[in-house]
């Protein structure tokens, strides 16, 4: 499993003319599933965004995680962080999962992570979104649970 997380002000994602999740301060993470992906890795992904320290303590450093701060969690599910772009001028999804499976872990880790948190929104899985998010920073990091 793969997330791209940004420290973000607010961030929101749109489907059509809908605004289907929107947080204030916390992270926005765009998440990607591959094939082997299952239980381990959701939630191997999960500590990892919820203890990520990528928030500043009193003294500004990079201290404190969103566990920490209480901020929002916008997960967003995009199959094309999985692309392999080592060769050619068009991107191969074969390190994605399929649709279904992509589904079906992408859904575990926003259960286990409503769980646990709260204020985490997501997207529409499969559906065209329109992301927008203010980036603090910018800080945004590369997770891989592999």
């Amino acid at each position: 499993m793969i997330a791209l997380i940004q420290r973000v002000l607010s961030a929101s994602v749109s489907v059509g003319e809908e605004t289907v999740g929107m947080i204030g301060p916390g992270l926005l993470a765009l998440v990607a599933v591959q094939p082997d992906d299952g239980e381990a890795q959701a939630k191997r992904m999960l500590e990892r965004l919820l203890g990520y320290r990528v928030f500043a303590d009193d003294h500004g450093k990079m201290n404190r995680s969103l566990a920490d701060t209480g901020g929002g969690l916008l997960l967003v599910s995009q199959f094309t962080l999985a692309a392999d772009t080592r060769s050619g001028m068009r991107p191969s999804f074969t390190r994605a999962a399929p649709p279904e499976h992509g589904r079906r872990w992408f859904e575990r880790l926003l259960e286990l992570a409503r769980a646990v948190h709260p204020g985490v929104e997501t997207g529409r899985f499969g559906a065209h979104m329109v992301v927008r998010l203010v980036n603090d920073g910018p800080v945004t990091f590369w997770l891989d649970t592999g």
